[in-house]
């Protein structure tokens, strides 16, 4: 297991920003030499620190402005309700992100879509189709104030 150090911490704070940047401007920037960086980056990667990289769209240009947090509660909590439901919402496109809540739902879905009749589509085509759906409360950002993919280190 690998011990990150704050060196290490700098690396994944500069790449979680800019994961394009060249391994001679990360190395200038935490001020290390090229070669000591790159095979740190290697480690932290090899490590499972470094998940991937990724190109982060914009979602108007896209044409998905519209953002619907979905909450769902089930009709049970046995393990193969759940496993159901998280097998076959996994498979939903339009679905970014689905957590396992502690609460008064149990699911919370992050849902984009072009617009509410989209999203009526989505709701009834597959949400709704979900095994085990009980109940489903759905409210849409109307603006997003911030978003950040960057964990704090």
């Amino acid at each position: 297991m690998l011990e990150v150090d704050t060196i290490d911490r700098r690396i994944l704070t500069v790449l979680q920003r800019n994961g394009r940047i060249s391994n001679a401007e990360l190395s200038e920037k935490i001020n290390l030499s090229p070669s000591a960086c790159h095979r740190r980056v290697q480690l932290l990667q090899k490590a499972g620190f470094i998940k991937d990289y990724v190109a982060l769209l914009d979602p108007r240009k896209v044409g998905r402005p519209s953002t619907v947090f979905v909450e769902i509660t089930l009709s049970g909590q046995a393990d193969e309700v759940l496993d159901a439901f998280e097998r076959e919402v996994a498979k939903v496109p339009d679905v970014l992100e689905c957590h396992l809540m502690a609460g008064n739902a149990d699911y919370l879905l992050k849902v984009v879509a072009f617009d509410t009749d989209h999203f009526a589509q989505i709701h009834r085509r597959h949400l709704a189709r979900l095994p085990g759906v009980a109940q489903m409360q759905s409210s849409f950002a109307l603006r997003t104030v911030f978003k950040t993919t960057a964990l704090p280190l």
